[in-house]
């Protein structure tokens, strides 16, 4: 039997990522995305031909029913969010409709429409947020610190709770940050190695950033939607960690991208107290032996590769730019 899948945020990094996983195991794929008048189709263009799109949002309950009603998944991985913690200080309320509420509307939807599918949550170490113990498991304490946080631990106990008051087969990820050649500009791992690539190309002169100590466990999205997919082919559903066990810092993350381009960092980093959040989060690092020990699921590519891959992609875009400038 060919199995089905809907996901929500096909177009982001993950969900490209996912789809083409995937699609490598023969699933047919629906995606969830939002109308808007330029569509954002950047990652995954070259699997169109094989996906099937449906128009939905996650703040309207009607649109959610029908896209499973359409596609009749036997798998929903929900990684759709206000997921920019920057942006969330600055639209609290909307984060948590779309990212807290949001994922109730898919649980209910799921419920009434599809019972039997199993269920994927996308949580987020951003959830420990001010951190009582290092590193971080599937049981340490919940303390957020900005407002996609604290939607984050909504959505996280609401798929819990759905899982536990109605027998849904519902799961969470706990993914700590994971990065990727096509993570958003806006996030700061791409922030960094885009600034590299622009100032090696002589397009920028400095790169501005927040608090360089700040340290997270920073691994490849192509490693962790394995993790996701592991998750839903379990008998019984739970909760798990993803992550690397390793933790660096902002500004470790920049001197490695400086050194591929052959740069001096300090030469170049500026500290802007703009990009302060608020409530900063100054250390995550999680311990991922329960997926290692549960799922057989452990990361293959290293943050030192993780970073050259990205700056390389970086480099390569703006020479395919200024070649076709010519």
């Amino acid at each position: 039997m060919i199995k089905s899948a809907l996901i929500t945020g096909i177009t982001g990094q993950d969900g490209s990522y996912l789809s083409e996983l995937l699609l490598e195991k023969g699933y047919k794929i629906y995606g969830l995305i939002r109308r808007l008048s330029t569509p954002n189709l950047a990652r995954i263009d070259h699997i169109l031909d094989q996906i099937t799109l449906i128009e939905g949002d996650l703040t309207d309950q009607s649109s959610i029913n029908n896209a499973l009603k359409e596609s009749q998944p036997n798998e929903v991985y929900n990684l759709a969010a206000q997921s920019f913690v920057a942006t969330s200080w600055n639209q609290p309320v909307l984060t948590g409709d779309v990212t807290g509420l949001g994922t109730v509307r898919i649980l209910e939807g799921v419920r009434h429409v599809c019972p039997d599918a199993h269920f994927y949550q996308a949580s987020s170490s951003e959830m420990f947020g001010k951190v009582n113990e290092t590193p971080q498991n599937e049981n340490s304490r919940f303390y957020p610190r900005s407002p996609y946080g604290f939607a984050k631990v909504y959505a996280h106990w609401a798929c819990i709770n759905y899982r536990e008051s109605y027998g849904m087969h519902a799961s969470n990820g706990i993914l700590f940050n994971h990065e990727s050649p096509r993570r958003g500009i806006e996030f700061v791992t791409r922030k960094i190695t885009d600034g590299a690539a622009r100032i090696y190309h002589s397009m920028a002169k400095e790169l501005r950033l927040g608090n360089l100590d700040a340290k997270r466990d920073w691994g490849y999205a192509g490693d962790y939607v394995k993790a996701m997919w592991l998750m839903m082919q379990k008998k019984e559903p739970d909760d798990f960690v993803v992550a690397t066990g390793r933790a660096h810092s902002v500004g470790e993350f920049a001197k490695l991208a400086f050194d591929e381009v052959g740069l001096d960092w300090n030469n170049y980093v500026k500290v802007d107290p703009k990009f302060i959040r608020p409530a900063e989060v100054n250390l995550l690092l999680g311990d991922a032996s329960k997926a290692k020990r549960v799922l057989g699921w452990e990361p293959e590519v290293t943050f030192e590769e993780l970073v050259k891959m990205m700056v390389r992609a970086d480099l390569k875009r703006y020479e395919d730019i200024r070649r076709m400038e010519k």
